[in-house]
């Protein structure tokens, strides 16, 4: 496996992952490379959505293909944002008008514990029955006001109490070490390797 498809058309997630399998001498490539359009996510687990992701993709250009599937979960919402992350506050996507819900969900709440979670799914072709899938979270809580200017979606909101600071405030190099997307990362491109020198 040297090339890789990305089910996503997300330009700094593309480049986070592309680093991260060079080394492994796999060319990550955007789905948009190949016309794809967006899955369906019709799910309400992240790893069901990622899974569906991968295959869509896998199918429509007949490559190797990993999907992310990520959001936020507040205990205090019973879990929701979940897979609705994205649209919290409906269309159209908006990181602020899902933040102004968040907060004004979590109004008169003491319980402000958070946690990111990532899953990844890598399908080697679209009928894989064992693909491969990783999981990451990142534990956290929601501050009423925003701190930091790195970042998007939550992070500006999302405190970590080890780091005295908002996921927005800590440097890209370190929140791709920590975060729920590296931790699932890491998880994979360890199972990735192990594939290649068995």
């Amino acid at each position: 496996m040297n090339k890789l498809v990305l089910a996503s058309n997300n330009a700094g997630k593309l480049r986070e992952f592309a680093q991260l399998f060079a080394p492994l001498g796999i060319e990550l490539l955007p789905q948009s490379a190949f016309n794809v359009g967006e899955a369906e996510e019709p799910h309400v687990t992240f790893v069901e959505n990622a899974l569906a992701k991968a295959r869509h993709c896998a199918q429509a250009t007949g490559l190797p293909a990993l999907a992310d599937d990520s959001g936020i979960c507040v205990t205090a919402l019973h879990g929701a944002p979940g897979v609705y992350s994205a649209r919290y506050a409906g269309e159209p996507k908006s990181d602020q008008r899902n933040n102004d819900k968040l907060i004004a969900d979590l109004a008169g709440k003491t319980d402000r514990r958070a946690h990111y979670v990532c899953v990844l799914a890598l399908c080697r072709h679209a009928g894989d029955p064992q693909p491969l899938i990783t999981e990451g979270e990142w534990h956290g809580e929601i501050v009423a006001t925003p701190r930091g200017e790195g970042g998007f979606g939550y992070d500006p909101y999302f405190y970590l109490p080890k780091h005295g600071c908002t996921a927005a405030e800590l440097e890209a190099a370190e929140k791709n070490r920590i975060s729920h997307r590296g931790v699932a990362l890491q998880q994979l491109l360890r199972k990735l390797r192990e594939n290649q020198n068995p």
